[in-house]
């Protein structure tokens, strides 16, 4: 099984994300490090058959993210062209991965040589470093870094452009750039998380495509100080599983 992360309350319908009430797995709830967990029956997804357990883990948060942002709230249709900021985290790298397989156009940024390589192995078809002029403007922008990418992102986009927001690991509180936003009547949305058929759909799409996440490492239990070092310093590309 899978565990769809988006904990909804006693009776609520429709989209889970949405739910004032809804928190997410080890936010309200404990168990993001534990051999056992406890969760709602309703939470729980058969795992496709073509996925192995620690390809299946990587799903319910990063690429079920990054499944929402493309594919729900960017509104971009295959042959269009899409910038993913910061390319080599989680969300970042499965924004790629998803982005090549749907057919769209991928542009990448990453802050070194190292690291641009690694955005051109995900699927991205250019990679460049960050805050470098493009070729062109991009019609979405999938952000998860924040303030160190945002004024870049909003230059980077065509008029009537979206930034799909789902992270802001640099800083919450950029210049909001409003005189930009307005003028060129750009779109500013956020994504948390995604539903649960959601997250069924995409591990369909994964299992027909054959399309996997990149995991960086994987580490026992008692090791998990070193996976949350990894994370913290940037060195990592992909996922990090934690195996019991």
């Amino acid at each position: 099984m899978v565990l769809h992360s988006v904990i909804s309350s006693d009776g609520w319908t429709g989209d889970e994300t949405l739910d004032p009430g809804r928190s997410l797995l080890s936010e309200k709830y404990q168990g993001s490090f534990a051999e056992l967990v406890s969760v709602p029956s309703r939470n729980l997804i058969a795992k496709p058959a073509e996925l192995s357990f620690a390809e299946a883990a990587c799903l319910p948060t990063a690429w079920l993210t990054a499944y929402r942002m493309l594919f729900v709230n960017s509104q971009l249709r295959p042959g269009q062209t899409v910038l993913v900021q910061g390319s080599t985290g989680g969300v970042a790298s499965a924004c790629i991965g998803l982005a090549r397989a749907a057919g769209l156009r991928v542009w990448s940024t990453a802050r070194t040589e190292a690291k641009q390589a690694a955005a051109l192995e995900l699927g991205a078809h250019q990679a460049f470093e960050s805050g470098q002029r493009l070729p062109d403007r991009v019609d979405a922008v999938m952000e998860t870094v924040g303030a160190a990418t945002w004024s870049h992102s909003l230059k980077s986009l065509r008029p009537g452009g979206r930034v799909v927001i789902s992270g802001a690991t640099s800083g919450a509180t950029p210049p909001a750039e409003l005189n930009r936003i307005f003028f060129l009547q750009l779109q500013v949305i956020g994504s948390t998380m995604g539903t649960r058929q959601e997250l069924a759909d995409l591990m369909n799409l994964l299992a027909s495509t054959g399309l996997r996440p990149r995991i960086d490492r994987t580490l026992p239990l008692d090791a998990v100080a070193e996976g949350l070092t990894a994370m913290q310093s940037g060195e990592l590309i992909g996922k990090i599983v934690i195996e019991p």
